[in-house]
């Protein structure tokens, strides 16, 4: 008895099976189609010496916005220095602080005369260029966005970036140790000025 209800239950699968099978298989296909893997863009449209000339754009930019004691502290050192403005004391070298401008990294403010370091300042400028824009921008082309934005505008780049106490990204020795390097940098290159 069992086995003729078994049969019975088996012959009732296949027949419903049969009715229902056309319906599923286009449901079947739309769902098989959303589990597939999504090709990768066409690899052959991408090219690897891109970020390559972009870089070198945009070095060629900085160096055509920055006077040549500026790019040369940026080819030489792979920073920016920006004398602070907003003090009553002076602006350029009398200027009591500064800003450091590392590329992808805040920008860090300290005190000239004792190296000491005031604060980091986190400003972003995305690359929104399509189709192929990234979140970073060249390094150059990140330097020379924060060195506009501090030039021309000081006060509000200080106001609306987000503030932090030196050392949460920016490592303080290595900033201390880059302030020494820059200050050596500075007497080689007055130097080099003086004898040509």
């Amino acid at each position: 008895m069992f086995a003729a209800l078994g049969v019975c239950g088996l012959v009732a699968a296949v027949l419903a099976a049969e009715v229902v099978a056309p319906r599923l298989r286009p449901v079947l296909a739309q769902w098989r189609a959303r589990l597939a893997v999504v090709p990768a863009e066409d690899v052959s449209a991408y090219d690897p010496g891109r970020e390559r000339r972009a870089e070198q754009r945009a070095r060629a930019l900085l160096r055509s916005c920055v006077d040549e004691h500026d790019w040369a502290m940026y080819r030489d050192l792979g920073f920016l220095r920006v004398w602070g403005g907003l003090a009553d004391q002076g602006r350029g070298s009398d200027a009591p602080y500064a800003y450091l401008i590392y590329p992808h990294k805040p920008i860090v403010a300290y005190v000239c005369g004792t190296r000491e370091l005031l604060n980091e300042y986190c400003v972003a400028f995305p690359d929104l260029s399509k189709p192929f824009g990234s979140a970073r921008l060249p390094d150059s082309d990140d330097v020379l966005a924060k060195w506009m934005a501090l030039t021309a505008d000081e006060r509000r780049l200080v106001g609306e970036a987000n503030m932090h106490l030196p050392g949460r990204q920016v490592d303080p020795d290595r900033v201390r140790r880059d302030l020494i390097r820059l200050e050596r940098w500075e007497r080689e290159y007055s130097d080099n000025v003086r004898a040509a």
